[in-house]
């Protein structure tokens, strides 16, 4: 069986999102990055769409009648600023050691109001955590902590100086959603692909303390922030406390978000203050 064609396959719920989107995308202008061996990049162009495909290692995309382009996520996608209405992070992010890095480059090459679709192993769900929390691994009892033997998945000096990391730089929810807003993007929807089967057991364990200790932080984030006004931090703190006690998130397999761009990198800092006191005040 293809990949595309098997549910467990994060492919089968990227091709699942694009034909149900297929007329929002049609003659649009899609990056695909990275494009590994190019499925993602044909199914793109058989849904009407235009697919632009890089990635580090060009050398394995297979697709006919495609050419796929070598990037760098730390020296930025080559396309002009606003090029691209839609960009497809697939299995991607937590392989990059730069990621706010690599999603400001993502919002130079979007058009404002552009999409960003991020696929990414789990590390919210219930699995994740206690897996986190024996060792700190991506699966307990079965893998170590990131480490210099395991992790290192392509090096190939003769090609390019850089090196493809494994999952050395695994990403949740929160951070995935702090990213987005700290480089111009808010989150459009949570996709879910298919359940966990341990997380949802340890769901019934741990979901009271889980909500309840999330509640209790929100409400005392609402009293404590003096900085702000109180819509502006429920709006903020609302979303966040949804998303660590979502029943979707917290069982699902994979994360898959999409992403809206909102505004460019130069709007961002115009909107945040500072934590700190200022440069030479006691």
């Amino acid at each position: 069986m293809n990949f595309e064609d098997n549910p467990k396959s994060i492919k089968f719920h990227v091709k699942k999102f694009l034909s149900k989107n297929q007329e929002r995308f049609k003659n649009k202008k899609v990056i695909d990055f990275p494009a590994g061996n190019g499925v993602t990049s044909r199914i793109i162009k058989e849904f009407g769409a235009d697919p632009y495909p890089f990635d580090l290692f060009p050398e394995y995309f297979n697709i006919d009648g495609l050419t796929c382009n070598r990037a760098n996520i730390n020296e930025g996608i080559p396309l002009d600023d606003e090029f691209a209405d839609m960009l497809i992070c697939q299995e991607g992010i937590e392989h990059f050691s730069d990621q706010l890095l690599a999603f400001k480059n993502f919002n130079r090459v979007l058009k404002k109001g552009g999409n960003l679709l991020i696929t990414t192993p789990n590390y919210s769900n219930l699995k994740a955590k206690l897996s986190y929390l024996s060792g700190e691994s991506e699966k307990f009892g079965s893998m170590m902590a990131p480490n210099e033997l395991d992790s290192v998945w392509m090096s190939k000096q003769d090609i390019t100086s850089e090196v493809y990391y494994g999952h050395i730089f695994l990403v949740g929810i929160q951070k995935l959603r702090v990213l987005g807003r700290l480089s111009g993007f808010k989150i459009k929807e949570v996709h879910f692909t298919r359940m966990k089967s341990t997380s949802f057991f340890l769901l019934f364990i741990f979901y009271p303390f889980i909500y309840f200790s999330n509640w209790r932080a929100y409400k005392k984030r609402l009293r404590k922030n003096k900085d702000y006004d109180l819509n502006t931090k429920k709006e903020v703190y609302k979303e966040i406390f949804k998303l660590n006690t979502s029943f979707k998130i917290l069982t699902d397999h994979s994360l898959m978000v999409e992403f809206e761009k909102t505004m460019e990198i130069s709007e961002v800092g115009k909107k945040l203050k500072s934590q700190h006191k200022e440069f030479g005040r006691t």
